[in-house]
C-alpha cells in the first residue's frame, strides 16, 4: 500500500551505516578491478598522480557540502543544500543532474555486477547472456531498497568491507614481491601532461563521485549534523588513499604485462596469476561482483531520495514523492530508479555493446551529472552563508577554486582536445538532458500553488546554527 505521508524513518542510521552509503556508491572495488584499466589507457604514468588531484578537487566540494550538512539535515540533501542558496530552479537543475549521475552509475553498478557474474560462472562452464544477469541484479536491489533502509546500509557495509579486504591482501602481496621499490617511471610522470592529466582527473571524479551520497540520508541518520559530515569527508580521505595505493601497485606489475594494463578485462585476476595466488581469483571476482551490487543498491537508494524529495517540493511530479505505509521508504521513485538501471544497460547490451564499453559510458556519463551537480553546491555554499550573514574569505576562496577546477576538468577533458568518439559527444547529450530537466521544471512551476511549495526546505532553528564538534 502506498501512502501521501511526507516521512522516512527517524535516526535509524548510526555513522557506519552513513559511511557505508558514500563508500558503496564511490566503490573502492569498482575501481581497483574495472576502472583502472581505463585510467592507465588515459592518464599512463600519471593515473595515481590523477587520483590523488581528484581526491582534492572533491575535498574542496566536499567542505562546500559540509557548510550545509553541519547545520541541517533533510532527505535528499544535495538538492535541498542547491535551493537552499541558489533558490528552486537550481536548486532543481542541481537535482537533474543528481537524477542523471546516480541512474548512470548505478548502470555501472549493474554492468559491473554481470562482468563478474560471467566471469564465476565461466569458472563452472556456465555462459549466461547478460540481460537475465541485469535482472537478477536489479530485482534484488529493488527488492533490499523497496523494504528496508537500514538492511540495505548494512548489506552495503558488509559486501564492501569484504571486498575492499581482499584486494588489500592482494595488493599487499603485490608490493611485497617487489621489495617495495619506487617506480621511477610513475614518480616522475613519464609521458604525462596537463591535457592527459585533466582526461585523467575526469576517470578520477567517475571513481570519487559518491562521497556526498551521505547527505540523502538526513532525516534516516542518527545525529545527522555530525555524523553526515564526518561521514563525507572520512569516506574521500580512505578512498583516495586507496585509489592511489592500487593505481601506483596495478601500473607498477600490469602496465608492460601481455596484454598491458589498458587491455585488461581483470586485472586483479590477473595480478593475482602473476603473484601464483591463482586461488585468490574467484574470491576476488565474488568480492567485485558484490561490490558491483552494493554500488547498484547505494545509487537506487540515493537517486531515489532526490527524486522523492524533488515530488515533495514540487520540482517533479507529486507521483515521486509518495511513502510506502509500512516500509516508509520512497517506494514510487524506488521503483522508478530500478528501471532506468535496468532499462539503460540492457538496450546498450542488447544493440550489440559489449558489457565492459557499456560500463565505461555509462560511469563517464554518470561522472559528467556529478560535476556539474557538484559545481551548483559549490556556488550554493557562499551564497548560503551570505544570507546567513556568515560568508568569509575563505569561505570564497574554497568556493572559487572548487568552480574553477571542476570546469577546467570539463573544458579540458572534453573540449580542449575533444576526445575520440563516441566521447566527444557525450557533453551535448548530457546538455540535452538538462535543458528537458529545466523544460519541465519550468511546466511544473507555472502550476498553481507552485511559488509555495517550491520554496527553499525550512532549517529547523536548532540546527541553523549547530556547527560539528
Amino acid at each position: 500500500m502506498v501512502s501521501n505521508v511526507s516521512t522516512l524513518k527517524t535516526g535509524v542510521l548510526n555513522f557506519w551505516e552513513v559511511l557505508a552509503q558514500s563508500i558503496a556508491l564511490i566503490s573502492p572495488t569498482m575501481t581497483a578491478a574495472l576502472i583502472i584499466p581505463l585510467m592507465f589507457s588515459t592518464a599512463g604514468n600519471a593515473g595515481w598522480f590523477a587520483y590523488a588531484a581528484g581526491a582534492v578537487m572533491a575535498l574542496f566540494v566536499a567542505l562546500n557540502l559540509n557548510q550545509f550538512a553541519k547545520r541541517s539535515a533533510t532527505t535528499g540533501s544535495m538538492y535541498n543544500y542547491s535551493v537552499t542558496g541558489l533558490g528552486p530552479t537550481g536548486g532543481a537543475l542541481a537535482g537533474w543532474s543528481l537524477i542523471f549521475a546516480y541512474t548512470f552509475i548505478g548502470c555501472a553498478g549493474m554492468t559491473g555486477f554481470t562482468t563478474f557474474a560471467q566471469q564465476l560462472l565461466g569458472f563452472v562452464g556456465l555462459n549466461i547472456p547478460a540481460a537475465p544477469l541485469l535482472a537478477i541484479c536489479v530485482f534484488l536491489c529493488w527488492a533490499c531498497a523497496y523494504k528496508d533502509i537500514r538492511l540495505s546500509a548494512i548489506l552495503t557495509l558488509a559486501l564492501e568491507g569484504i571486498s575492499v579486504t581482499l584486494i588489500l591482501v592482494l595488493i599487499a602481496a603485490a608490493l611485497g614481491a617487489k621489495g617495495f621499490a619506487p617506480d621511477t617511471a610513475q614518480l616522475t610522470l613519464s609521458g604525462a601532461n596537463i591535457s592527459v592529466i585533466a582526461l585523467g582527473v575526469i576517470v578520477a571524479i567517475f571513481s570519487q563521485v559518491g562521497f556526498e551520497a551521505a547527505t540523502a540520508f538526513g532525516q534516516e541518520a542518527k545525529n545527522p549534523l555530525k555524523t553526515i559530515p564526518r561521514a563525507v569527508i572520512v569516506s574521500l580521505i580512505v578512498t583516495g588513499i586507496f585509489f592511489v595505493i592500487v593505481t601506483y601497485t596495478e601500473t607498477m606489475w600490469l602496465a608492460n604485462a601481455k596484454p598491458t594494463l589498458d587491455k585488461q578485462t581483470a586485472p586483479l585476476t590477473t595480478l593475482a596469476g602473476m603473484l601464483h595466488m591463482g586461488y585468490f581469483a574467484a574470491p576476488i571476482d565474488f568480492g567485485a561482483m558484490i561490490s558491483f551490487f552494493g554500488l547498484a543498491l547505494s545509487c537506487m537508494n540515493s537517486g531515489a531520495r532526490i527524486m522523492w524529495s524533488m515530488g515533495r517540493h514540487g520540482a517533479m511530479h507529486d507521483v515521486f514523492g509518495s511513502t510506502h505505509e509500512t516500509n516508509a521508504t520512497p517506494d514510487t521513485a524506488i521503483t522508478v530508479m530500478a528501471a532506468l538501471e535496468f532499462i539503460i544497460p540492457t538496450c546498450m547490451i542488447l544493440g550489440g555493446m559489449a558489457v565492459t564499453d557499456a560500463f565505461n559510458d555509462v560511469g563517464t556519463f554518470g561522472a559528467i551529472g556529478f560535476t556539474v551537480a557538484y559545481v551548483f553546491i559549490s556556488l550554493a555554499a557562499p551564497a548560503y552563508l551570505k544570507k546567513l550573514g556568515e560568508l568569509k574569505p575563505l569561505d570564497m576562496a574554497i568556493s572559487a577554486a572548487a568552480v574553477v577546477l571542476l570546469l577546467g576538468t570539463i573544458v579540458f577533458g572534453f573540449f580542449i582536445p575533444p576526445p575520440a568518439p563516441p566521447v566527444n559527444y557525450f557533453p551535448y547529450i548530457f546538455i540535452a538532458y538538462f535543458l528537458i530537466g529545466l523544460a519541465c521544471f519550468m511546466r511544473m512551476k507555472n502550476k498553481p500553488n507552485a511559488d509555495t511549495m517550491m520554496m527553499p526546505p525550512a532549517m529547523p532553528p536548532s540546527a541553523v546554527m549547530h556547527e560539528v564538534a
